[in-house]
């Protein structure tokens, strides 16, 4: 083959870009009517400079862009025929907005647990402290009594009336006849009322030097100790000494008119009364006398002992 004009090309030689050359022009080529030689092609050639954009269309006519084709848009509120929503594909977006679940709620600690355990632990700690502060009361309270209430032979006791009531069983006791009497002191029976089995008692006390003495061989132990002594006053109140192992006792031997018998009235006058001496294990002498200042107008039956303090016979 030698280089040469061939004559009219065939299709498939054919260039389509051709006229845009010297030798094609002066072929005759021309520019294809199609878009670049592609059938059913939409787009032309045009000259640098010769298509326009964004001109503004007279009123009531849409504007065009590119060659005599108008730009289609849709409605207020509707989507352009060329617009497709990813929503509306398969596999798309979704429709709608899902939810996003909120997270897990974490779980914080059980305070209300805790705040139970404490209030059980304070309450406990309150109850220990109280219990504490009570039996500490009640054991000074109690110590505090027995300091107080515990007589002594410099220490005073009141007793009060507890009737004529008779030595307990077990009891240390003497009845008149057993004493040892002294000072003009004497063994009588006349006055009725006595609580001796032969209701004898001992008179002749209303005079200074006048005594009773009670020797007691057996006391168990040493400590405070009740003497209770069974009497009767004419009515009015009387007060004799008592000495305890020879060393007088502070307050005496109250012997007030409890049964509150009528004046002169012995017989209804007996009644009960007592002291708290301390006595020594074994051997004790316990003496009732009428000394000066005393008012010895009275009669004693009986004396006893009773370990201990006590306010009542029993």
């Amino acid at each position: 083959m030698t280089p040469g004009d061939n004559g009219a090309s065939t299709p498939e030689d054919d260039d389509p870009f051709g006229y845009l050359y010297a030798d094609g022009q002066a072929r005759g080529a021309q520019p294809p009517s199609g878009g670049y030689g592609y059938p059913n092609s939409v787009s032309r050639v045009r000259a640098v400079g010769e298509r326009q954009y964004g001109q503004q269309a007279p009123y009531g006519q849409q504007p065009t862009y590119g060659q005599g084709v108008p730009h289609q848009q849709g409605g207020y509120g509707q989507p352009s025929a060329h617009y497709q929503a990813p929503e509306t594909l398969p596999g798309g977006a979704p429709t709608s907005r899902q939810p996003v679940p909120p997270p897990p709620a974490r779980r914080g600690p059980n305070t209300k647990g805790l705040l139970i355990g404490a209030i059980a632990v304070v309450a406990a700690v309150v109850i220990g402290i109280s219990v504490a502060m009570l039996n500490g009361n009640s054991d000074e309270n109690k110590a505090g009594n027995q300091a107080s209430n515990a007589p002594t032979q410099s220490q005073s006791t009141q007793p009060s009336p507890s009737g004529s009531a008779s030595a307990a069983s077990g009891q240390l006791k003497t009845d008149a006849g057993a004493l040892q009497l002294a000072g003009g002191a004497a063994k009588a029976s006349d006055v009725k009322g006595a609580q001796t089995s032969d209701g004898s008692y001992v008179g002749g006390l209303n005079q200074v030097g006048a005594s009773i003495t009670w020797t007691v061989n057996n006391v168990p132990s040493d400590g405070i100790y009740t003497l209770f002594a069974h009497f009767s006053v004419p009515g009015q109140d009387q007060q004799m000494t008592v000495s305890i192992n020879g060393k007088p006792f502070a307050t005496g031997l109250p012997l007030k008119n409890y049964a509150h018998a009528k004046d002169g009235d012995l017989v209804n006058g007996w009644t009960t009364t007592y002291v708290w001496p301390t006595l020594n294990k074994g051997a004790n002498t316990i003496s009732i006398s009428c000394q000066p200042g005393d008012k010895c107008n009275a009669l004693i039956d009986q004396l006893w002992l009773q370990q201990g303090q006590h306010t009542r016979n029993g």
